[in-house]
């Protein structure tokens, strides 16, 4: 009996084991010509279609879009309808939907997007100018020092004497807002990606057509489901801002030494102790890399969120591109470079500090 088994055994071995070891043999087979066999096919292949091509349809071949033909009121005439004018009219109509349905969802971000920026605003407002400027120079002194803490009092006093004071708060609401929205979502999106392949190659395509798409196309949605205003500015900057915190939060993670993770796990860490106590902590120099990045990406977009009007240094920019007054452009361009050297260099000193802190072993 035993006999029998065994020859069934071994006449059972799977197909599927043949077929990869078939498969293998050819992958080796394929991967052995030469180079310059693979590039001959190449240039082959692309001169048959170019010869069929110019056979049958001609130079200055057009794209097959048209997908169905419309007609008119009467019945008279006939109309091409391309794949595009579908596509769009799909969108529309699952973005009317979505506003449609969403509408309560909508306006409550709106309210409480509207509201933090009032309370904000409101709170810069109220503090004295020089309290505001004597504060922001001893905190550069204390990062970067006399260059830094020069440059920063010329660079807000120029700002403050200059009118641009009042616009300047509203940009900083904006920012602050935007910036902390972003870095809400993206740190968690950041650390899912880091513990979870499947998430990061999800987000990866993602993340990159986020940063290779206009800017400017961003308005549209933040227009159309909050309307014109500072949410729908602030909407645009999140999605414009985000992908740095998320990538960088992701990498740090990453990068954390596998050797310390596996000494905190053999120490009894569950998955959240080594998450907050090991990881992140050991990834700040990374992430706040990531926060500078999201925060100087958020101010060039609440610059140009003011087309949507959203307020801000922005506003000066754009009247003075309507009104073609250089000088005043000139002023506010200025306001806001002079604004981002001063949060870059202000941020990177925290990263900074804490990557010292780091090598020395605290």
């Amino acid at each position: 009996m035993a006999v029998i088994t065994g020859e069934r055994t071994d006449a059972s071995v799977p197909a599927a084991s043949e077929s990869q070891n078939g498969a293998q043999s050819a992958r080796d087979a394929l991967a052995g010509i030469p180079k310059i066999y693979w590039w001959g096919a190449a240039i082959a292949a692309v001169l048959i279609v170019l010869v069929i091509s110019l056979a049958f349809w001609g130079p200055n071949m057009e794209y097959p879009t048209t997908v169905a033909h419309v007609q008119s009121s009467d019945g008279s005439t006939t109309f091409p309808k391309s794949l595009r004018s579908v596509t769009g009219e799909a969108i529309d109509g699952g973005a009317r939907w979505l506003t449609t349905n969403g509408d309560w969802l909508f306006n409550g971000i709106k309210n409480g997007i509207t509201y933090s920026l009032n309370y904000i605003e409101d709170g810069l407002k109220w503090l004295p100018w020089p309290a505001v400027v004597l504060a922001l120079v001893l905190a550069a002194f204390a990062v970067g020092r006399w260059a830094l803490m020069g440059f920063t009092a010329f660079a807000f006093l120029f700002i403050g004497f200059m009118g641009l004071w009042e616009n300047t708060i509203d940009t900083v609401a904006l920012m602050v807002v935007a910036v902390a929205l972003s870095v809400g979502v993206g740190l968690p999106l950041g650390v899912v990606g880091a513990r979870n392949q499947t998430a990061d190659r999800i987000m990866r395509p993602i993340l990159d057509g986020m940063q290779t798409m206009p800017s400017f196309v961003y308005l549209l949605p933040g227009i159309l489901f909050f309307g014109l205003g500072k949410p729908a500015g602030i909407f645009a900057t999140i999605i414009y801002a985000v992908p740095p915190v998320i990538r960088l939060t992701n990498l740090g993670i990453r990068q954390v030494s596998p050797e310390t993770v596996e000494a905190a796990r053999s120490f009894g860490a569950s998955p959240l102790q080594l998450l907050a106590k090991v990881q992140i902590p050991m990834a700040l120099p990374t992430i706040m890399a990531g926060i500078n990045q999201t925060t100087m990406m958020a101010l060039a977009m609440v610059t140009i969120a003011s087309m949507v009007a959203a307020g801000g240094l922005g506003d000066n920019v754009l009247r003075a591109i309507q009104k073609n007054e250089v000088g005043n452009g000139v002023i506010a361009g200025l306001a806001i470079v002079f604004m981002a050297i001063v949060i870059d260099r202000l941020t990177q000193a925290v990263a900074r500090s804490r990557q010292e802190a780091l090598s020395a072993g605290h």
